[in-house]
């Protein structure tokens, strides 16, 4: 089981290797998930030694499909299986480990036995000679193969496992507790959280706040080991950037080039706050590093001042600028401080249409904070001016609205404020016409957020959605068919009105068409509305 967990976790490693990052268009944050997680795929191969990797690489490349087929073709006449190893032709280490190998890669022991003599055969005219001992490898119950390289790693101090990141499982530069009570290398946790992340790595519990507490008992320990071991110190790090091989360094990034963007964002020239404002845009979006860098410089309460300009194109890059950096969660708060909410409610309003597409996304990014969400909401005008994007905006920008409309509706106060806003006008409309809109989805998890709430419910019912609803059970996808069903069950739970006029309509049918082949959610909800349908009948 070692040999084979060892080389799966070597194909495993290569495998990442070989991914082509621009050709896929894979975003920097992804690329350092993938790099670490490469990272730890090293070190696991590296723990049983690396005396097998040569032999791994062998094996490998013959199993190939072009080369297996090679190899069968050239040796199906004059092999013949070996019966015994009288005159020490064939090594039993080596012969178990490639029969390990071939059994993960699904050939047989005879595949396994011509693949041992190539091998041999191939490593004997090669550098490799001396490489695993073959001829001398003892069989050992944990691992098969010699170990030419342990009195290395003897030398070398193991690291305590309560110094080693949870997530990178390097020795800690700069370690800080989160609210489960876990430490990790800062660095490390920062980017799980800016990735979306709400709960601890390692335990799986929710975060309860975001707070990053530095954990000066456990750096001093580290620091006292290194001493001891005259191992090197770990230099500690505000931040940084995945490298190849998996290690990090120092958050790097032109600081003068960014200091003199950020004064121009003041400069009394309309062209150079414009032409700023765009640069930083670029900037914001490349990398965290950028974003991290440019809101430390004081970019955001320069950037919040170009939203009330009157220029349209300024206004388009200052608040793009605003959503680039909104991705790093720190900024968020630094964002809402800086007073963001009602210059980005005007561009909403009266802004190009990309400014506004871009406007709301921000309001959804930065709604991602609950507290925001009631800030938000409560702010003049900015569920309104959603709306009225949601209902005559561009494709896009009506997405981004439907996005930020729901991510504000999942607080209760602002489920009132969103129907008052006459939400349910656009959604209405995009229901009636979802062949052609290609937006249901965003509207049926709008609506199920707001039938939750009791006015929400009767204004829904009110704005004949019933009949489109029934409609999606006999002509939608089924995840279509899912929220449908479950909007549905909402609207009749203790209201005799709406589930009379749901079987007058004739639900029972693609109701029992649900039970028989919807999703599982989709089944149960089905299940209970049929339920209610034959009580109300019995009454």
């Amino acid at each position: 089981m070692a040999i084979q967990y060892q080389y799966v976790t070597w194909q495993l490693e290569k495998v990442l290797g070989n991914i082509s990052y621009e050709h896929f268009e894979i975003s920097d944050e992804v690329q350092e998930e993938v790099e670490l997680v490469r990272a730890q795929l090293r070190r696991e191969t590296m723990k049983d030694g690396a005396e097998n990797l040569i032999v791994f690489k062998e094996i490998h490349n013959m199993l190939s499909p072009a080369l297996f087929g090679e190899f069968k073709r050239h040796n199906s006449f004059k092999f013949e299986a070996p019966q015994d190893d009288k005159n020490g032709i064939v090594d039993h280490g080596l012969r178990d480990m490639v029969i390990l190998l071939a059994e993960v890669n699904g050939k047989s022991d005879f595949d396994a036995a011509r693949m041992t003599l190539n091998l041999m055969d191939g490593l004997k005219r090669t550098s490799h000679a001396d490489l695993p001992n073959i001829e001398k490898a003892e069989t050992k119950s944990s691992k098969l193969g010699s170990s030419t390289v342990e009195d290395e790693r003897r030398d070398s101090p193991v690291i305590p496992e309560d110094f080693r990141c949870p997530i990178s499982l390097e020795l800690m530069k700069d370690p800080v507790i989160v609210s489960t009570g876990q430490t990790y290398e800062r660095s490390f946790i920062q980017r799980w959280i800016d990735c979306g992340n709400r709960t601890c790595p390692k335990t799986q519990q929710k975060l309860q706040n975001l707070t990053l507490t530095p954990n000066y008992v456990l750096r001093s320990l580290i620091m006292q080991w290194c001493e001891a071991n005259s191992f090197e110190q770990p230099h500690r790090s505000t931040g940084g950037r995945m490298r190849s091989n998996g290690t990090f360094h120092e958050i790097t990034g032109d600081k003068s080039l960014i200091n003199s963007l950020i004064a121009k964002l003041t400069s009394r020239s309309m062209e150079e706050q414009r032409s700023a404002a765009a640069e930083i845009r670029l900037l914001a979006k490349r990398s965290t590093d950028n974003r991290i860098l440019i809101a430390e410089a004081g970019a955001i309460p320069a950037l919040v001042g170009l939203l009330w300009l009157d220029d349209q194109k300024t206004q388009e890059h200052a608040v793009t600028s605003l959503l680039n950096l909104s991705i790093y969660d720190h900024n968020k708060e630094v964002i809402m401080l800086a007073g963001a909410i009602a210059p980005i409610i005007q561009v909403l309003k009266s802004g190009s249409m990309e400014a506004r597409e871009n406007a709301a996304a921000a309001i959804f990014s930065l709604s991602l904070i609950d507290e925001n969400k009631i800030t938000i909401g409560g702010a003049p005008g900015a569920i309104e001016a959603l709306v009225e994007l949601l209902e005559s905006g561009s494709p896009r920008g009506k997405k981004d609205a439907a996005t930020a409309l729901f991510n504000l509706c999942i607080y209760q106060g602002n489920k009132l404020r969103a129907v008052r806003a006459g939400i349910l006008r656009p959604l209405i409309k995009i229901l009636k016409d979802s062949m052609t809109c290609g937006m249901l989805d965003e509207v049926l998890t709008i609506l199920s957020v707001l039938v939750s709430h009791q006015e929400g419910k009767a204004a829904i019912a009110k704005a004949n959605t019933i009949p489109l609803l029934i409609d999606l059970l006999r002509t939608g996808q089924p995840r279509i068919k899912e929220n449908a069903t479950a909007i549905l069950l909402a609207l009749c739970k203790k209201d005799s009105e709406n589930l009379a006029y749901i079987g007058r309509l004739g639900a029972v049918i693609p109701l029992t068409e649900v039970v028989n082949s919807g999703t599982e959610r989709a089944k149960r909800k089905a299940s209970s509305l049929l339920e209610h349908l034959k009580k109300l009948q019995i009454l």
